[in-house]
């Protein structure tokens, strides 16, 4: 999720690069994320035995064969439930591609946005991957709010690059191209995003006392919903977000793109900063799939080859 620093985040989900159009696969629909807890119905991957990266995992953790994930799975195609409640997207389809390098299952558990770094901090997860954009004031732990430290901050390895879209009911765009063009309307997005961050950011600009009313849920479903049901001028989310729901819902008779792509920045896994191995592992597993062509088929399987990345990086956000 865009705006100025912390994407999905806040002021940082969003990107420049245009992500190609979203390929619908099947019958996946949109649904609720329902509440925290384990999804059991994660990718299976290779025993450890015949995994080439097994010994880069800490002995902890490839003695569990599991590494717990923590993910707002209310975010398609990036991860959600499909109709028969299994987690799909393109986060969960990396992630078995990797356990298969590493020989673990990564087991993606259900949480909300806003408090997926806390969960890492706690040891709820191993590790968050839900469409975080990788920023300076999440590896720092900076909330970008008050420009003040509120925590160690994690470690990212980026997997992917996107950037924020605006959309608005369909055929009822009130001429809305760009941020500026929000002033004196009412935005919904999802708390704790980079739309989020760059509705704030832009509603100090705003003039004559014109500033952006803005309403912010716990997922980009809610935010839909209301928008959907006229109770706001226009939404923001990530681009593959916003393009993937203005193509499924309501058969793409409900919403509409407008303007362009704002703040392209790298998604990143995020990893605890006492967590150096673990971090190591999962970008020597993220470059094995890059080389195999594993990543390439994921990302080709849902249409977002624009946002592909050539090498894993650690920490590359701005």
């Amino acid at each position: 999720m865009t705006a100025s620093s912390t994407r999905r985040t806040t002021a940082m989900r969003s990107r420049t690069a245009a992500v190609g159009a979203i390929a619908v696969a099947g019958a996946l629909i949109l649904t609720g994320c329902g509440d925290q807890t384990k999804d059991n119905s994660g990718s299976s991957t290779a025993s450890t035995s015949s995994a080439p990266l097994s010994d880069k995992l800490p002995k902890a953790i490839r003695d569990a064969g599991v590494i717990k994930v923590g993910s707002d799975i209310a975010y398609a195609p990036v991860e959600f439930k499909d109709s028969s409640g299994k987690t799909v997207g393109i986060d969960p389809d990396l992630a078995d591609a990797m356990g298969k390098q590493l020989g673990v299952k990564f087991e993606f558990q259900n949480g909300t946005f806003d408090t997926l770094i806390t969960g890492l901090r706690s040891k709820r997860y191993d590790i968050a991957m839900s469409a975080m954009t990788d920023t300076k004031d999440r590896q720092e732990g900076i909330d970008s709010d008050t420009g003040k430290k509120v925590g160690e901050g994690v470690d990212f390895v980026d997997y992917f690059t996107a950037g924020v879209s605006i959309y608005t009911p369909k055929g009822k765009t009130q001429n809305i191209k760009t941020w500026s063009d929000l002033c004196g309307k009412k935005i919904v997005v999802q708390r704790g995003t980079v739309s989020e961050d760059l509705a704030k950011a832009e509603s100090k600009k705003c003039t004559g006392g014109k500033k952006i009313a803005i309403e912010s849920y716990d997922n980009d479903q809610q935010a839909q919903t209301r928008l959907r049901g006229g109770g706001a001028d226009a939404g923001s989310s990530d681009f593959p977000v916003a393009a993937y729901a203005v193509k499924t819902s309501g058969g793409g008779k409900d919403f509409e793109l407008v303007g362009e792509q704002v703040e392209a920045a790298p998604y990143g896994i995020a990893v605890a900063k006492s967590n150096t191995q673990l971090r190591d592992a999962l970008q020597a597993a993220l470059d094995a799939i890059i080389k195999n062509g594993e990543y390439d088929k994921v990302i080709s399987k849902w249409g977002v080859e624009a946002g592909a990345v050539k090498t894993a990086t650690v920490n590359g956000g701005k």
